[in-house]
This record gives structure tokens, sequence and C-alpha cells, in this order.
């Protein structure tokens, strides 16, 4: 699948009551790239590693210390870095900025910001979600069962052994923030530093502790 079909799925998600979200993640087992990172109109800098198939859009920026393994989608103006490491399966819009984080089997939709010391793995941020420093987003449960996804009180099964957060559009993650997996965080939302987000959260709310 394109990633520009995966990137439009994703949108669609942000206005739905109760997304199953894990349904646009599975999508990206089938992201196909054409590797043109040799010959991108990108910017590469010094001392990256580029592993695998990597598309990366005009204007995308790639600082030293970073490394890709494909499959993995690189939107326009986008930077990535310094020292990011991006694994398997991840696509990035338009004006993104990944540095010093992780991320892995991901959508980051356009306006993100993942900038300082974040783990983001097998979840959607939406449009201008901005991580604080320090802010991880968990995908695997201790027990390693099956993750169960919040709808505001009522538990649905993802099947899934690795499963993250949906973050709507707008909303922002406070420095060391810790998001649970099978978590969907609302629109707007704002996320003090250090708090321990549970279970889903509304649109438009703040959540302290």
């Amino acid at each position: 699948m394109r990633p520009e079909e995966i990137i439009l799925e994703a949108k669609k998600l942000m206005k739905q009551k109760n997304p199953k979200f894990w349904h646009v993640i599975e999508l990206l087992d089938d992201l196909q790239i054409k590797d043109n990172s040799k010959k991108a109109g990108a910017s590469i800098e010094k001392n990256v590693m580029i592993f695998g198939s990597v598309f990366l859009e005009k204007g995308s920026v790639i600082k030293s210390g970073t490394r890709i393994e494909g499959n993995a989608y690189i939107g326009r103006d986008s930077i990535i870095g310094p020292n990011a490491y991006l694994r398997e399966n991840v696509v990035i819009a338009e004006n993104c900025k990944v540095s010093n984080s992780e991320v892995k089997n991901s959508i980051l939709l356009s306006g993100v910001k993942v900038p300082h010391f974040s783990y983001v793995g097998d979840s959607i941020l939406g449009e201008c979600v901005n991580l604080g420093a320090g802010a991880k987003v968990a995908n695997l449960r201790m027990d390693n069962a099956t993750v169960k996804v919040d709808f505001f009180g009522k538990r649905v099964d993802s099947n899934r052994r690795k499963l993250g957060a949906l973050i709507k559009n707008d909303a922002s993650i406070g420095i060391n923030a810790c998001i649970n997996c099978g978590t969907i965080i609302g629109e707007k939302c704002i996320v003090f530093p250090g708090a321990f987000v549970r279970r889903s959260v509304k649109d438009n709310r703040i959540v302290k502790r």
C-alpha cells in the first residue's frame, strides 16, 4: 500500500468516535516503498545509516547520527535527527520533526514533533501533536497478553501483542509523560508533565496525573 494511502486512512480516524486504529497500523505490513535514498532531493548529512527501502520527499533533512531501517517514508520538509532511530514500517508526513528519539511501526501525520528522547511504537500521532522531552508511548503489556483498547469504559481486544496509542490532532504531551498501551488521547488534549495516562481521554481534556 502506498504511504499516501496510509496517511489518508490515518486522517479518517481523527473524527471517529471509537476508532479501531490498530486496523490502520496493520496496513503498514503492506507498505510499498520505492527506494530513492541514493538520489533523493533531500539533504542527508554525514554519518547517516540507511537500510532497506526508504523514500525521502523533496526538502526533507536527515541529520547526522540517524539510523533508518526501511520500509520508511519521510514527507516533504520533515527533519529527522540528529541521532534519531527509525525502525521498520514508519510513515512520516510533511513538516514533522523527530530527533534523539525512536519511532517504530507508526504513522506520524503532518506537523508532529517528537524532538527529545521519546519512544513511539505501533502508534498513530495526529496532526501537530507534540511530545515533550522524555514522553513515552508503551506498546507492550508486562504480561505479554494482547492489548485491549479502552473505548471510554468499554475494552476491546485488538488481538495484537504490540499496540501503542492513537493521539489525535493538536494534542500536547508534557515532558516525561507515559501513555499506556491501547490508549486513545482526544483532540486538543493536554497531558501534564510526568502524568501517567492509564485510560483513554476524550477531546479537549486536561490530564494532570
